[in-house]
C-alpha cells in the first residue's frame, strides 16, 4: 500500500453517548483518526471499548453525539437519512459475526439479492469465485459449513464493489482453521478490489494481517501499531 494513498475516512472529535436509567454512558470519547484507501485496519479491544459503535458510525448505521466523520470529501455527519441510505447502498459492505443468509436461497441467489440493486456489481458467480466458492454456488446455506456461509456473506457484501468493507467479529463464531479461510477471503477482496477494510476482533492473533492495528479502550484510541508488512492470512494461527 502506498503510504500516501487517498484518505477514505477521517474522524474529528467523534463522541457517542447513550442515556441508560437516567445516566449518560459514553461509548466514544473523542476519536480522531484517518483510514486510507486500500488499507486493512484491525480494531482491537475488550467488549464495551467502543469498537462496534465506531464501526456503525463509519458505516452510516448510527450517528455520533458530536464530532465529524468524513468519507472522502463528504461529511457523513451532515447527511440526512436518505443520503445515509444511499451511502450505505452504494459504498459500504458489511460482514457481521452471524451470516444472515436466507435459508431458502442458494449461495448464488443470496449474492444476487445485492447485485440486482447495485449500480456496477460483480456477477454473483464472480463474487463467489473471489472468495473461493465457485464450486458451491448452487448449494443452500444448510448444505454449507459455517466458514462457507460466512464466505458467502463476504461475497454478498463485496458484490456491489464497495469502497469500504466493515467487518464486525467476522470469525467470532468460527474455529481457527475455518476462521482463517474467511480471513483469506477478506484478504483476497482487499487485494483484488482495493477495498478499504476495517475488521473488529477480540483476537490479537489476527492483528498481523493488517497494515495498522488500532487499540480501543474505554471509548478512546489507546494506541496505533503499524505493521512493517502484512502477514498472509494463511500464516496466522490462534
Amino acid at each position: 500500500m502506498e503510504p500516501q494513498s487517498p484518505i477514505t475516512f477521517r474522524t474529528v472529535g467523534l463522541t457517542k453517548s447513550y442515556k441508560t436509567d437516567g445516566n449518560e454512558v459514553w461509548a466514544l470519547r473523542g476519536i480522531d483518526i484517518e483510514f486510507r484507501e486500500g488499507e486493512v485496519v484491525i480494531l482491537l479491544g475488550p467488549s464495551g471499548s467502543g469498537k462496534s459503535t465506531f464501526l456503525n458510525i463509519l458505516g452510516g448505521l448510527d450517528r455520533p453525539t458530536s464530532g465529524q466523520v468524513f468519507f472522502r470529501d463528504q461529511e457523513l455527519t451532515d447527511f440526512d437519512d436518505s443520503s445515509l441510505t444511499r451511502y450505505r447502498r452504494d459504498h459500504v459492505g458489511f460482514v457481521f459475526q452471524f451470516y444472515n443468509l436466507i435459508p431458502s436461497l442458494t449461495a448464488r441467489e443470496n449474492v444476487a439479492l445485492v447485485t440486482d440493486i447495485a449500480a456496477d456489481p460483480l456477477r454473483p458467480e464472480d463474487a463467489l469465485a473471489l472468495v473461493g466458492l465457485e464450486d458451491r454456488m448452487d448449494h443452500f446455506p444448510s448444505q454449507l459449513s459455517g466458514g462457507e456461509q460466512q464466505r458467502v456473506a463476504v461475497a454478498r457484501s463485496v458484490a456491489k464493489r464497495p469502497v469500504v468493507l466493515l467487518c464486525d467479529e467476522p470469525t467470532g463464531a468460527l474455529d481457527s482453521e475455518t476462521g482463517i479461510s474467511v480471513l483469506q477471503a477478506i484478504e483476497g477482496v482487499n487485494r483484488e478490489l482495493g477495498t478499504t477494510t476495517v475488521i473488529i476482533t477480540h483476537n490479537a492473533g489476527i492483528a498481523a494481517m493488517a497494515d495498522r492495528v488500532v487499540a480501543f479502550a474505554d471509548g478512546q484510541v489507546a494506541g496505533i501499531t503499524v505493521n512493517p508488512e502484512r502477514t498472509p492470512a494463511h500464516a496466522i494461527s490462534w
